[in-house]
């Protein structure tokens, strides 16, 4: 009797290694969607009692930009949730896009609906496209230099490229999670 055959989404996984990158995005994927079920509209642009607050605000025209600097501040801007929603969009595009050999939309051409509905299925649509890309790479794939977020790094790879993903999403979720529930518990909701 030999060993289970390691799978993932019903596909055989070429290696350990795939095998756990994938695993460890559903088990963030998981956490994200149990926030994402129990956000609120009100939850999105909430601001949280902080001196240096980063949000998605809404311009003359109607569209929505959000809160940037090139240089890092400090102390660091608490983001709202809006802006975590715009932030992981906007690298995660650009994560799909380089994966796919295409140069991503700059930044600045990223934008934000102001529809918490579009958003979070914005972000489900960006699952998807991030599991199709999971599901095709290979070990020599995994092993090809990175193009994102290091550029000209011979040292880093897709590998690296996927878990530096799962890592930043479960920040993400996390910063998330803990603003709904700040929300949540200084409105007694």
């Amino acid at each position: 009797m030999g060993l289970p055959v390691p799978m993932w989404n019903g596909r055989v996984m070429s290696s350990v290694r795939h095998d756990v990158l994938c695993r460890q995005f559903d088990l963030t994927w998981a956490l994200f969607e149990y926030h994402l079920e129990r956000l609120r509209p009100e939850d999105i642009l909430w601001e949280p009692p902080a001196t240096h607050c980063w949000t998605v605000r809404r311009t003359p025209d109607g569209s929505w930009v959000p809160d940037w600097a090139d240089t890092e501040h400090d102390p660091v801007p608490v983001p709202t949730i809006g802006w975590l929603g715009w932030h992981i969009g906007w690298w995660w595009d650009a994560a799909v896009e380089h994966a796919n050999g295409r140069d991503p939309r700059p930044r600045t051409e990223v934008t934000w609906s102001g529809d918490p509905h579009r958003v979070i299925e914005w972000l489900r649509e960006l699952r998807s496209a991030w599991l199709v890309v999971l599901e095709g790479f290979t070990d020599a794939d995994l092993d090809a230099p990175a193009r994102f977020p290091w550029q000209d790094d011979p040292g880093r790879t897709v590998a690296d490229t996927v878990a530096w993903v799962n890592a930043e999403l479960m920040k993400n979720v996390a910063e998330i999670g803990q603003l709904r529930l700040l929300r949540a518990a200084r409105s007694g909701k």
